[in-house]
């Protein structure tokens, strides 16, 4: 800092005991033009002593992941010394590519001040921010699309970055998009849409309780199960249960093959007995090629009681999972998960007919999923058909 000699002949360096003495006066809340007359300064040189003890007050309190004032005062120093950037996050601890980032994003070597770099760190810093869907109408439409379409806001993320691989404007984070669903604030999605979600919150909450399921005797126990089927390598082994209705009393059979995730799901109404469960299920095997076809694994119901006749119908092994361990066939539980969003607890399943129900498992066999590098459980089937 710079200040007038007293008889007005040119400038002098004010000395660090001055610049103190001027940032006491300032705390006092002595007024900029009085302090300047006091100290023989201009009001622009106290305002700036004001500024820079205010940026290293809030230093303090910085995050040590962002850059403060005093270290963009160390870069400003290495440039005038002509240090490479390398050397000066050497000397700061930091990250060669936070230096070099930072002297870009300010201007560049020859343009580089420690206080425009503050000022401008503390303009990208000021909320709030305009969101991301907000500023692209082109990505909240795609995601919109998405959420329309009940894929989850990870799908909807992992799809755009698949189909639009050389276009940043099209990425966005899956917590992106709950913040814009869930804060009120932001509004940049309608909050509708999150009816669509799989649990159809319109606000966070812990997750749910696993369910617990019943058990029945005289069943091959998923011990048995050979290891091919554990590890997912051969297509062809699947999981099943039963959706349950209203008061308990409206069911549909759900079936999902292991390595593909791919789902059917058959139509039951009322009647939930085995041997009416047994001839649905063995209806929709009847759709599937031999290869495709090789085992299920079930939960201990009674509605499969009568297996050993289904076994030899249809040629299929059936294993029964240990008692409160959903777990054992949770590529069915996540799906009857998802079925939950087309067919709400509560409501009278036997009032769906079978094309309804294969209609909701075309969807779901058509949306992209993680475990299979998202891709959609129907191309994977597709490919195993070919």
């Amino acid at each position: 800092m710079k200040r007038r000699r007293g008889n007005g002949s040119g400038w002098r360096v004010l000395r660090p005991p001055e610049r103190r003495a001027i940032e006491e006066r300032l705390r006092e809340g002595v007024r900029v033009s009085r302090i300047a007359e006091e100290f023989g300064c201009s009001t622009p040189t106290v305002r700036r002593i004001r500024q820079r003890a205010a940026m290293c007050r809030r230093r303090a309190g910085h995050s040590g992941l962002r850059l403060g004032f005093e270290e963009r005062e160390r870069i400003s120093r290495g440039i005038a010394a002509g240090e490479s950037a390398r050397a000066i996050a050497r000397g700061l601890g930091r990250a060669p590519s936070t230096v070099s980032r930072e002297i870009e994003r300010c201007g560049g070597r020859r343009r580089y001040r420690a206080l425009a770099a503050e000022r401008v760190a503390t303009r990208r810093l000021a909320r709030p921010k305009p969101g991301k869907l907000s500023r692209s109408p082109r990505l909240a439409a795609a995601v919109q699309a998405g959420l329309c379409k009940r894929w989850s806001p990870q799908q909807i993320s992992a799809r755009l970055k698949a189909e639009f691989p050389e276009d940043p404007e099209m990425r966005i984070s899956h917590e992106t998009i709950y913040q814009a669903l869930y804060v009120q604030s932001r509004g940049e999605l309608r909050r509708r849409l999150a009816t669509n979600l799989r649990r159809g919150r319109t606000r966070r909450r812990s997750p749910a309780e696993p369910e617990h399921r019943g058990r029945i005797a005289d069943m091959a126990p998923i011990s048995e199960r050979p290891p091919e089927i554990e590890d997912r390598a051969v297509p062809g082994h699947w999981e099943g249960d039963l959706l349950v209705g209203k008061a308990g009393r409206s069911f549909i059979a759900t079936l999902v093959e292991r390595q593909t995730r791919y789902v059917m799901l058959a139509h039951l109404g009322k009647q939930r007995k085995s041997a009416h469960v047994t001839e649905a299920l063995a209806q929709l095997i009847a759709r599937l090629p031999a290869h495709l076809a090789l085992s299920l694994t079930w939960d201990q119901g009674n509605e499969l009681a009568e297996h050993a006749g289904f076994t030899a119908k249809t040629g299929i092994s059936v294993y029964f999972c240990d008692p409160h361990s959903p777990w054992q066939r949770g590529s069915n539980e996540n799906t009857n998960g998802l079925l939950r969003q087309y067919l709400p607890k509560g409501t009278d399943l036997a009032a769906r007919s079978q094309v309804e129900l294969d209609k909701i498992a075309a969807e779901l066999n058509g949306r992209p999923r993680q475990t299979l590098g998202w891709a959609t459980p129907a191309e994977k089937m597709e490919e195993l058909l070919r």
